[in-house]
């Protein structure tokens, strides 16, 4: 049986950077107003628990790296830091974090709360990540913990502070888990990373701190007809269903209530959308695999390559592509989808990475000598394990220490 085992060791075999978990707490009920064809097809149905197989995989594995989905609407914040901390202990500080605010009125259901504005979520979002970082960054110093067995001290109480904040979310209390690692220094798609990267000088960043990815699903061959053939047995398989109702649900728009064949217009979904801004972008899409916007193309497409690119061919054509996505639309990145376990991974490491490495496209393969670099350091580069200087919560330490002075007159724990 091919195992996440087996999938965790393939990939860092193969030099990729991470893998990534998603995660959704509700099945995808805007497509006919209704979750039975998700359910019937399996369209994100059933799934577990992401979190889950993260230290079984890093257990079998030096260099890849694990994010996984959580949001922040569910869950406390407080809860949420100690078990990322206990992963990044695990996984010698390999695992990240793909944040998410949930959308999903389905989600909002299953947990028992009710579904904000758009918005208010984010509001929200921005301080449940100050609570965060106030607990990871501000509650222990970077010699707080000790480990000297002679004279019986494992931590330096005097080090370690409560914190205090009281908002949408509450917190007071010392963080209970020390920071991985235990110490250390604190020395369209171009127009819209454009944007970003424009934001983060805004903002007083470097914009190359801000790392973007593109999605993207790639059925590779090792020649054309191979790459062809393998696209045309996907289609056998291809549940038109499956892909409106995830389509739907990520657009907010029930395409159910077009025909198949009606090619879609702007003015056809304006009046519903409800949940992405991106939406429109979306539906301004078209290229070879959708000549045109139609429910039955968007279907299929989505069924087999989810919401991303679905390019079919050659490594060296392949390579051409994330040339292209690297030089003109200024991506740092991919995050590669599949269309069969572990078959399409196990096509991305045979074909893929040599042609890429070949091209300096890629990193050569970290050799076994050399310590495992933690995830951030793979993204940053070597020694950066920590947040970097332009991080907006890098400064934070001493704005923790302000903020408990004025609100607490003890750091009794």
């Amino acid at each position: 049986m091919f195992t996440v085992g087996h999938l965790a060791k393939l990939l860092d075999k193969g030099g990729f950077v991470g893998l990534f978990l998603a995660d959704t707490f509700g099945p995808y009920d805007t497509y006919k107003g209704s979750a039975e064809p998700s359910v019937r097809i399996g369209a994100q149905w059933p799934l577990a628990d992401p979190i889950i197989p993260v230290s079984a995989m890093a257990a079998v594995t030096k260099n890849l790296g694990f994010a996984t989905t959580t949001s922040t609407s569910y869950e406390q914040a407080y809860v949420v830091a100690k078990r990322f901390s206990t992963l990044d202990h695990l996984t010698k500080g390999r695992f990240g974090w793909n944040i998410v605010t949930s959308w999903k009125e389905s989600a909002s259901k299953a947990v028992g709360l009710p579904l904000v504005e758009h918005d208010t979520h984010y509001s929200n979002a921005d301080e449940y990540l100050w609570v965060l970082y106030k607990l990871w960054e501000g509650s222990w110093s970077d010699t707080a913990l000790v480990e000297d067995a002679k004279k019986g001290i494992y931590c330096d109480y005097s080090q370690i502070r409560a914190i205090h904040h009281h908002g949408k979310f509450h917190v007071d209390a010392p963080f209970l888990t020390d920071p991985f690692p235990p110490t250390y220094s604190r020395a369209v798609p171009g127009r819209h990373i454009s944007a970003i990267r424009e934001g983060a000088i805004g903002a007083g960043r470097d914009p190359y701190s801000v790392k973007i990815f593109a999605m993207i699903t790639p059925i590779i061959g090792k020649d054309e007809e191979d790459a062809k053939r393998k696209y045309e047995e996907a289609l056998k398989y291809v549940l038109i269903e499956g892909g409106l109702a995830q389509f739907s649900a990520t657009t907010g728009i029930d395409v159910s209530q077009f025909d198949l064949d009606h090619e879609l217009t702007e003015e056809d979904v304006a009046s519903h959308l409800q949940r992405t801004h991106s939406s429109l972008y979306n539906l301004r899409y078209q290229g070879d695999d959708v000549p045109k916007l139609t429910a039955r193309n968007l279907g299929t497409v989505t069924a087999i390559g989810g919401n991303g690119a679905m390019p079919v061919g050659t490594a060296a054509q392949f390579a051409d592509v994330f040339q292209e996505w690297v030089d003109i639309a200024d991506v740092d990145g991919f995050n590669i989808g599949y269309v069969v376990t572990p078959g399409s991974f196990k096509d991305a490491v045979e074909y893929l990475v040599p042609e890429l490495r070949s091209r300096g496209l890629l990193p050569e393969a970290i050799p076994e000598d050399e310590p495992a670099p933690t995830f951030r350091e793979q993204i940053y580069g070597l020694g950066q394990k920590g947040l970097r200087s332009d991080h907006p919560y890098d400064t934070y330490e001493d704005t923790v220490a302000k903020e408990d002075a004025a609100k607490a007159t003890t750091a009794e724990l």
